[in-house]
C-alpha cells in the first residue's frame, strides 16, 4: 500500500497490517490494558500488532517553542522520571507518578493509556488541563485531536479503526501558569481514584486570567468543569470565590454508584477536591 505522506517505514508497515486485518486486528504497546481485556473475554483479536519496537513512537523531549513531545510508546515511568516533563510542569510528573504501581508504570505506555480511554486513569485529566493534543496517523494522513476530545465514553474514543496515536504534544505554558493534580483514594495507593482533579490557572494583575479544570473518575470521560472555570474568569481568587466555583462542579460531573461510593458522595468529593486543587494553585 502507498501512503501519501511521509511516515517512518515501521509506522507505515503497522498501518498496512491494521488496514489488512481490519476489525480482526488489535494494537498493543505496553499490553497492560490488553491483557486485562483478554482475561475478561472482552476482546479476541485474530491478529495483534505490536508498536513497542517502533523507535519513531518512543522518546520524550522539549520542542523549540518550549512545549513537550511524549512519544506514544514512552512508558509512564519514563514520563514520571523525565526532566523535560518536570521542567514543563511538576503537576504532570505527579500525574504520571500516580498511575498504579512502579511495575505497571514501567510497562504501560502513554499512548496506550489514552487509546484505552479508562475514565479513572490519571494522566488524561492532567494532559487535558494543560491543553495537550495527540497526533494520530492513518492511510489518509495525520491529524491532531485535543486530549479533552479524544474519549467519548467508557473505553471509547474518536479514533478510527485504522488510526494509530504517534505522540502527545503539550504546548508551552503561558508565563504565570500554575498547575496541580490531586486525587482521592478510598483504599490503597494503587487503587482507582474516587475522584481526581487536574487544574491549571494563570493569574494576571492579581486576577484569574485563565483556568482549566478537568475531573477524572466521575463520569464516562474526563470532564471539563467549564461552569467552574467561567465563575473564576477575571475574578480575584479569594477563598470564598474559589469555594463558590468549586461547588458548581457537583452539577457538571456524572458519576456512578459503585464500591468507591455513591454518585451523591462522589459529587460532594468532586466539590471538595476541586476546592482543594484551586486553593493549592492560589497559595502556591
Amino acid at each position: 500500500m502507498t501512503y501519501d505522506y511521509h511516515e517512518p517505514r515501521e509506522v507505515a508497515e503497522a498501518l498496512d497490517l491494521l488496514v489488512k486485518h481490519g476489525e480482526d486486528a488489535h494494537l498493543i504497546a505496553g499490553g497492560t490494558a490488553t491483557v486485562l481485556l483478554l482475561r475478561q473475554g472482552l476482546i479476541r483479536p485474530g491478529h495483534v500488532i505490536s508498536l513497542r519496537a517502533i523507535g519513531a513512537l518512543a522518546g520524550i523531549g522539549r520542542g523549540h517553542d518550549g512545549g513537550l513531545r511524549i512519544g506514544a510508546t514512552a512508558t509512564h515511568r519514563q514520563a514520571e522520571r523525565s526532566p523535560d516533563v518536570r521542567a514543563l510542569s511538576p503537576a504532570l510528573t505527579s500525574a504520571f507518578a500516580s498511575v498504579a504501581t512502579v511495575r505497571i508504570r514501567n510497562q504501560a505506555t502513554v499512548g496506550g493509556n489514552l487509546a484505552h480511554a479508562d475514565p479513572a486513569q490519571d494522566p488524561p485529566p492532567m494532559l487535558a488541563a494543560l491543553g495537550a493534543a495527540v497526533t494520530v496517523v492513518s492511510p489518509r494522513g495525520a491529524r491532531s485531536i485535543a486530549v479533552e476530545d479524544l474519549a467519548v465514553d467508557h473505553f471509547t474514543t474518536t479514533l478510527a479503526g485504522d488510526e494509530i496515536i504517534t505522540e502527545v504534544i503539550v504546548p508551552p505554558l503561558a508565563p504565570g501558569t500554575r498547575a496541580t493534580y490531586v486525587k482521592f483514594l478510598p483504599r490503597t495507593a494503587d487503587d482507582y481514584a474516587t475522584v481526581s482533579v487536574a487544574a491549571a490557572m494563570r493569574l494576571a494583575d492579581g486576577a484569574v486570567a485563565e483556568t482549566r479544570i478537568v475531573l477524572g473518575a466521575v463520569g464516562p470521560t474526563p470532564i471539563r468543569a467549564r461552569a467552574a472555570e467561567a465563575a473564576l474568569a477575571g475574578a480575584k481568587p479569594s477563598r470564598e470565590r474559589l469555594a463558590r466555583a468549586a461547588a458548581l462542579v457537583r452539577d457538571e460531573v456524572d458519576p456512578l454508584d459503585d464500591l468507591r461510593g455513591s454518585a451523591e458522595y462522589k459529587r460532594e468529593m468532586a466539590r471538595v477536591w476541586t476546592e482543594r486543587a484551586l486553593l493549592a494553585l492560589v497559595e502556591a
